[in-house]
């Protein structure tokens, strides 16, 4: 924690910078000095705000905060966050389907997509018919009673387009 630097000293003294009437001041030094010791871990941050920014540099209690920023899908694991705006980029396509299900439960990813577009020249038209294609994602893992089927439907759900009706198989790696 930045809070709690035993002897991290201010790059910026308050009793330096003190008007010569309260620079020999005992008393005004010992109040400055301990105002020092509260500001330095603030200015230290300021100081090096861009790294905190950096998933590679960031310090480890700051990275849930900058997971959550991102969206990443393990806030405080690093490179999860790293990799989240990679992922963002990817979101809605099949690579970025089967990138987010590896990262989340491992194992081989095969999706089956059914291709194709529909298109209306009127605005407000019906979606495609219930008969429309289907999307099937094969995960296979080595213990497939380790995967909830809801996470890996909600995983799903949240990476394809919502007009796309899908079916999740999990079977044996």
């Amino acid at each position: 924690m930045r809070a709690g630097v035993p002897g991290l000293p201010s790059r910026y003294p308050i009793g330096e910078q003190l008007p010569a009437m309260y620079a020999g001041d005992p008393f005004a030094q010992r109040f400055t000095a301990g105002l020092d010791d509260v500001l330095a871990p603030v200015l230290s941050v300021l100081d090096n705000l861009p790294a905190y920014f950096d998933p590679a540099l960031a310090p480890e209690d700051f990275l849930p905060l900058l997971g959550f920023w991102v969206a990443a899908d393990r806030q405080g694991a690093r490179e999860s966050v790293a990799g989240a705006v990679t992922r963002h980029r990817r979101r809605g396509t099949a690579r970025g389907l089967v990138e987010r299900l590896r990262s989340q439960f491992g194992g081989e990813v095969e999706i089956a997509e059914p291709g194709g577009v529909s298109w209306s020249e009127t605005a407000g038209s019906p979606l495609p018919a219930p008969g429309a294609p289907v999307l099937t994602v094969r995960l296979r893992v080595p213990d497939p009673a380790a995967v909830r089927r809801d996470e890996v439907d909600r995983v799903v759900a949240g990476s394809c387009p919502a007009h796309l009706r899908f079916s999740v198989e999990i079977g044996v790696l």
